[in-house]
């Protein structure tokens, strides 16, 4: 019997020991966030293992296990028809809110979901639950985008897919069969969707062939950037979940399908140094110290190197291409977007990524909400049902729908 408590006493302790992180105060629901970091990190773990035994990769094996425990079938209900369709021949879940009367034309937000440019699912109950809200509370047409991901494509494929399936519906046909007005079209993603959205808006904008241009875009936590891993968001939130500075910079890698030999000296910017002369040009347009306020700059310095490696540009020179890093892009290019909605969190290595992005867009003359959340995490929007119920992704899920209602 003793033998028994004492093993129990081990285990419960190790399990507290593997569950807890020290957090920021401010930071909501802390408990309930080591868990879901827990979660996630055990995960990884397994498809470490899996990958390290030659069985798949780490990557295929990990979104197996989140698509897994949360996948939903396409279904309807009285207030919102699903349908699991195809534009152009890439995947879409629709998802399509009751029409009003005095309203037979309906609004519409192309959306694109995050993790990575590996991971997720308009499919997985996370996204299938947002969609269906601002469906029902839009009324709104909302196109959830199924790119394919990392490793079976890379840079720039996850684009190419995003562009042919807004372009399939942009079609004036394919707006009336789903009875869209097509002045009412926005683009929306978060984290990694964030940054596929931005990409499309910058490249909706320079198109001119397309008859209907979108209306508004809004980024949620997007990454925005490749070239400085050590703004203040990064600095300040290198260790906290669900997001760490070195997982950020290692999905930067599998999606360039680069060398995890370069992570440890991309993490202390060895890839932008000043003896790096492609990155030169560019190093000014994300110069956090004047885009940044000084409450979010406080006494962060830049880490900047006189010498690096400039290797890593030389095999990855998609780290430099406005295409995978919108914030980079030229001046003219971002005076041409339209009306946008950045949401940010405190305790988010992205945080900084939005905020710049919103300054650069405010310079150019575009309208920008810039929506910041001080007790927030990375994710936070995604998390509105049990178990993992957080009151911040209840918030900033209302603030965002409300955003598209009156601007939409």
């Amino acid at each position: 019997m003793r033998s028994s408590c004492v093993l129990i006493t081990a285990l419960v302790a190790l399990a507290a020991y593997y569950v807890y992180i020290p957090l920021p105060n401010s930071v909501a629901d802390p408990w309930k966030l080591m868990l879901l970091d827990a979660t996630f990190r055990g995960a990884q773990q397994v498809s470490n293992l899996i990958h390290c035994l030659g069985l798949s990769h780490h990557l295929l094996a990990l979104n197996f296990i989140i698509v897994s425990f949360g996948k939903k079938s396409a279904w309807s209900s009285a207030q919102v028809k699903v349908t699991d369709t195809d534009f152009d021949g890439v995947e879409v879940r629709v998802f399509e809110g009751s029409p009003k009367p005095e309203e037979p034309l309906r609004r519409s937000v192309l959306y694109i979901h995050g993790g990575g440019w590996a991971l997720a699912s308009p499919k997985i109950s996370y996204y299938d639950e947002l969609c269906t809200a601002m469906a029902k509370e839009l009324n709104a047409v909302i196109v959830s985008i199924e790119y394919r991901l990392v490793p079976k494509v890379y840079f720039p494929e996850q684009i190419h897919d995003v562009v042919r399936a807004a372009k399939y519906f942009l079609q004036p046909e394919v707006l009336e069969k789903y009875s869209v007005d097509p002045s009412r079209v926005g683009i929306s993603g978060d984290s990694a969707g964030g940054n596929l959205a931005a990409a499309l808006g910058q490249q909706f904008s320079q198109d001119a062939s397309l008859r209907n241009k979108l209306k508004l875009q809004a980024l949620i936590y997007p990454v925005l950037q490749a070239l400085d891993f050590n703004t203040p968001s990064y600095q300040q939130n290198a260790n906290t979940p669900i997001l760490p500075r070195y997982v950020m910079v290692k999905y930067w890698v599998d999606y360039f399908k680069g060398d995890y030999d370069f992570v440890q000296a991309m993490i202390v910017n060895n890839h932008t140094s000043l003896d790096v002369q492609e990155a030169a040009a560019l190093r000014a347009r994300l110069n956090w110290t004047s885009l940044l306020p000084a409450s979010i700059t406080k006494n962060y310095k830049p880490v900047m190197h006189t010498t690096g490696n400039a290797r890593i540009v030389q095999e990855i020179p998609q780290l430099l291409d406005a295409r995978s890093s919108p914030l980079i892009a030229d001046q003219e290019v971002l005076q041409h977007l339209p009306k946008t909605y950045i949401l940010t969190c405190e305790y988010d290595v992205l945080r900084d990524d939005g905020i710049m992005y919103a300054k650069r867009l405010e310079n150019a003359g575009v309208e920008v909400t810039l929506d910041h959340f001080e007790d927030c995490f990375h994710g936070c929007m995604i998390f509105t049902s049990w178990p993992t119920n957080f009151s911040v992704g209840i918030r900033t899920r209302n603030s965002y729908i409300k955003w598209l209602d009156q601007n939409l």
